[in-house]
């Protein structure tokens, strides 16, 4: 294993982890990103600022390390309708497991919530086994 293949994660994982951090202590909120994106598109939500300045921190966070280092997106290995339809059953199981990977996996966890570790291993496990049975179908 190379440098930049042990710094990229370990680069992204701090930051993701100090944004999670850095929200909740001075704004008292939890980091889960569908409850942050459902409350911005809530009609009656009435601490929008925070949650667009947060979403807009995510897009520019990416714009900016698309435009320094391209190569970190790579490519998709799969056609798009089938990344479409995983995006759409992320976001049901989201709903479903009332937050997603950000609000249980990093949030959830790091306050030693059994009910987010029960979803954390669920949704990797699912997501595990989802992708070894993909793509053994599609002779992958």
């Amino acid at each position: 294993m190379d440098a930049q293949t042990f710094m990229m994660p370990l680069g992204g994982g701090t930051l993701i982890g100090l944004a999670a951090t850095g929200l909740l202590y001075f704004n008292g909120r939890l980091a889960g990103i569908s409850n942050l994106l459902s409350g911005l598109m809530a009609t009656a939500s009435g601490d929008r600022s925070w949650r667009l300045a947060f979403v807009l921190g995510l897009v520019a966070a990416g714009l900016l390390l698309l435009a320094i280092y391209p190569g970190a997106f790579g490519t998709a290995h799969r056609p798009y309708w089938v990344l479409g339809l995983g995006g759409f059953l992320v976001g049901l199981g989201a709903q479903i497991s009332n937050g997603c990977t950000s609000g249980h996996g990093v949030c959830g966890l790091g306050r030693r919530s059994l009910r987010s570790l029960v979803a954390t291993l669920t949704f990797m496990s699912t997501g595990a086994a989802t992708v070894f049975l993909f793509n053994r179908l599609s002779g992958g």
